[in-house]
């Protein structure tokens, strides 16, 4: 496959919430080294709630369905896995914290091997001040409720429902989105060339019509504050 990317920038959008984006994250070096990432952090909840989705893990099998897979995906794949000790839980400091932090990769990287590698708590207040610890950013206890990032955090959202983003994590390069982990190969094609989106049957099936739908489901619940609601779900 030949890979093409010199000069082109691809956004991807994660929650510390969810193990497959830190799955995803952990084989970056499979990307185009001359593919630019935008790393933009957002809340998963908010995405689900604006499309009316429940998250995995708020239907009972399918949560323990999640964590095998997530489970099984790294051993699999060889990363170093261990779940906090609860789950669901609130991502939001975290989230805030990369923002706080300048969000470069590196300090997302290391946020996300806190609580995925090393199986370690970011929620409950003791837990995020441990996380702050470990970043060596202490004062991240207090820049996490500076109106300016609680700001950004949203914004981030915000820019991803407008992208039609459904879920984390997502990569959006040139219009085009890849969601979960196990988009990552096609992702990667997908970033080399248009060859595979641009064929014939991958346009057939992207314009199929709708056969039947279901009735409308009650209202989303309102998320103008959803910048402080926790994400529920992959």
């Amino acid at each position: 496959m030949s890979i093409q990317a010199a000069g082109r920038s691809a956004e991807w959008f994660f929650d510390f919430v969810s193990p497959f984006a830190y799955l995803q994250l952990e084989q970056f070096d499979r990307l185009p080294a001359s593919l630019q990432i935008e790393p933009t952090p957002i809340v998963l909840g908010a995405l689900l709630a604006h499309w009316g989705h429940k998250g995995p893990a708020e239907i009972a099998a399918k949560r323990v369905f999640t964590y095998r897979h997530a489970l099984y995906r790294a051993q699999r794949l060889g990363i170093d896995y261990r779940m906090p000790p609860a789950h669901p839980f609130n991502p939001i400091k975290a989230l805030r914290l990369a923002i706080a932090m300048g969000g470069s990769l590196d300090v997302i990287r290391r946020i996300f091997r806190h609580i995925w590698r090393d199986g370690q708590d970011a929620a409950t207040p003791e837990g995020f001040a441990s996380l702050c610890e470990a970043m060596r950013f202490p004062e991240g206890v207090q820049a996490v409720e500076e109106p300016s990032v609680k700001e950004a955090l949203k914004r981030n959202t915000d820019r991803a429902i407008s992208l039609q983003v459904f879920g984390v994590p997502t990569f959006a390069l040139d219009g085009e989105l890849f969601w979960g982990e196990d988009a990552t190969e096609l992702f990667i094609e997908c970033a080399g060339s248009r060859a595979w989106l641009d064929s014939p049957e991958v346009r057939r099936v992207s314009q199929l019509p709708v056969g039947v739908r279901r009735a409308a489901p009650a209202a989303a619940p309102d998320t103008a504050n959803h910048a402080d609601s926790p994400a529920a779900s992959r």
